[in-house]
C-alpha cells in the first residue's frame, strides 16, 4: 500500500518540529559549565535541570494532550505545543537563578509534551505498516539534527555571548516554524491504512490496560525505557565530560558531539530503520532481535572510550557507538503504532513517552550526577567518565527485554 499523498512534505515539517524540540531540550547540557559557575550549583542540581524537572511535566502533560490528539485536530496541537516550548526556551535566557530556570524548563517540558504523540499518530496515517519504521526513523533524525544544532550553535553562541543569549537564540526559530506549519501541514484521515474505520477513542485507562495485556508490548516498553534511561543520561553529560576530562571549549565540544554522535547517529538511525523494515518482512521478531544485539557490540567500546587517557583514542572508540546512538528510536516507536489499534495510537505513544521521559529522561541525568558526586571525594581524576561507565552497563538490561519482545511476537503470532 502506498503512502498518502503529501507524505514527504508532512514528514519534513514534523522532522523540523522535532529538531527544534530536541535542540531546545539538549542545549542545556552544553551550557552546564557556565550555568554551574554563575549559579554555584552541584552536579545533582544540574541533573535535575536537564532531566527530572523537564521530564515530570513532559510526561504528566503528555497523556491528556495525547487524548486530545486521538479526538481532535493533531495539526493544531503540534503548532500550539511548538509555540509554547519555543517561548519557554527563549525565556530561560532571562532566568535569575536555579529556581526560575527550573520553572522555565518545566514550561519547556509542558510545551514539548504535545509534539511527539500527535506526530507519531499522523505518520501512522500517512504510511502503511511495512514502511513505518523507516518513516519513524526519519522523524527521529530530529534527535540528531536537534542535538547538532544545540551543541554546535549553542556552544558557539555561548562561547561568544554567554549561555543566556544561546538560550534565546535557539528558542525563537520555533515561532517561525509554527507559522509555516499552520499553512502547510495537513491533517490526514485516521486509520487510512486499516481495513475498518476506528471507533471513538476509549478512556486513557482502557488504552493502558490494553497495552499491559499485550506481553510483547510490555517488553517493548521496558526495553525502550531502559535504552532511553541510558541514552538521556549519556547525552546530557557527555559534553561536560569532554570539557572536564579533555579540556575542550564549548565550541570544540559542540563540533565533536555533532560529528561523532550527531551526523553518524543520524545515519545510523536511518540505517536501523531500513534494516528493521527489511527484517520485519520475514516477521517483526527479527527486527526486535536485531535491536537486542546492538548494545553487546557498542557498550564495551563506549566504556573504553570513556576511560581512554587521550582524546584521539576516545574519539576512535566512540565512532561505532556514535553510529548506533539512536538505533532503537525509530523501530520502537513504529512498533508501538503497529501493535496499537488506530483509535489508541496517540495515547499509546504518549504512555510510551510518559514512561520513557519520566524514568529515562527524568532519572538518567540525575543518576549520573549523583554517581559523579558520590565518586568525587575518592576519585578526583576522570570522576565523570567513571560514573558514566558504571551507568552505561544498564543498557544490557534493555537488550533482554527487546529479545523477549521478539519471542512474545512469535509465541502470540500477533504480527
Amino acid at each position: 500500500m502506498a503512502p498518502l499523498t503529501g507524505h514527504q512534505k508532512t514528514l519534513l515539517l514534523l522532522v523540523l518540529a522535532y529538531t527544534l524540540s530536541m535542540c531546545d531540550r539538549m542545549i542545556l547540557s552544553i551550557l552546564f559549565p557556565q550555568i554551574k559557575a554563575e549559579f554555584g550549583i552541584t552536579d545533582t542540581q544540574l541533573g535535575l535541570l536537564g532531566g527530572l524537572s523537564f521530564a515530570l511535566c513532559y510526561a504528566t502533560m503528555g497523556l491528556p494532550i495525547a487524548k486530545l490528539s486521538d479526538q481532535y485536530n493533531r495539526k493544531w496541537i503540534i503548532i500550539i505545543s511548538l509555540t509554547v516550548f519555543s517561548l519557554m526556551t527563549a525565556l530561560s535566557g532571562f532566568a535569575a537563578g536555579f529556581i526560575s530556570l527550573l520553572i522555565f524548563r518545566i514550561g519547556v517540558g509542558i510545551g514539548e509534551a504535545g509534539v511527539n504523540p500527535a506526530s507519531h499518530s499522523i505518520i501512522a496515517d500517512y504510511f502503511p505498516p511495512e514502511r513505518r519504521a523507516f518513516a519513524m526513523a526519519t522523524l527521529m533524525l530530529g534527535a540528531s539534527l536537534g542535538m547538532m544544532l544545540g551543541f554546535m550553535g549553542g556552544g558557539a553562541i555561548a562561547d561568544a555571548y554567554g549561555w543566556r543569549v544561546a538560550m534565546i537564540s535557539v528558542g525563537l526559530p520555533g515561532l517561525l516554524l509554527a507559522a509555516i506549519m499552520s499553512a502547510a501541514l495537513r491533517e490526514p484521515q485516521r486509520g487510512r491504512h486499516e481495513e475498518a474505520q476506528p471507533p471513538p477513542p476509549p478512556p486513557i485507562a482502557h488504552t493502558a490496560a490494553t497495552m499491559w495485556a499485550n506481553r510483547a508490548m510490555r517488553h517493548l516498553l521496558a526495553g525502550s525505557v531502559i535504552a532511553g534511561l541510558v541514552g538521556y543520561g549519556l547525552t546530557q553529560w557527555l559534553p561536560t565530560f569532554f570539557m572536564r576530562t579533555h579540556d575542550l571549549t564549548q565550541t570544540q565540544t559542540g563540533l565533536l558531539m555533532a560529528g561523532v554522535f550527531g551526523i553518524s547517529g543520524a545515519i545510523g538511525a536511518l540505517a536501523a530503520g531500513k534494516w528493521f523494515d527489511r527484517l520485519s518482512t520475514r516477521g517483526f521478531q527479527y527486527g526486535m532481535w536485531m535491536l537486542a544485539a546492538v548494545p553487546f557490540v557498542t557498550l564495551p567500546l563506549f566504556i573504553l572510550g570513556l576511560l581512554a587517557g587521550d582524546l584521539s583514542t576516545a574519539i576512535a572508540l566512540f565512532i561505532i557507538p556514535g553510529f548506533a546512538a539512536n538505533y532503537a528510536i525509530g523501530p520502537t516507536i513504529a512498533m508501538i503504532q503497529t501493535l496499537s489499534p488506530p483509535h489508541m495510537r496517540a495515547v499509546s505513544a504518549a504512555i510510551k513517552m510518559l514512561l520513557l521521559n519520566l524514568i529515562g529522561m527524568g532519572l538518567g541525568p540525575v543518576l549520573v550526577g549523583v554517581i559523579s558526586d558520590l565518586l568525587a571525594p575518592t576519585l578526583p581524576e576522570n570522576t565523570l567518565g567513571v560514573a558514566l561507565s558504571y551507568f552505561t552497563v544498564v543498557g544490557l538490561w534493555g537488550s533482554v527485554h527487546f529479545w523477549l519482545c521478539g519471542r512474545e511476537l512469535v509465541r502470540a503470532n500477533q504480527i
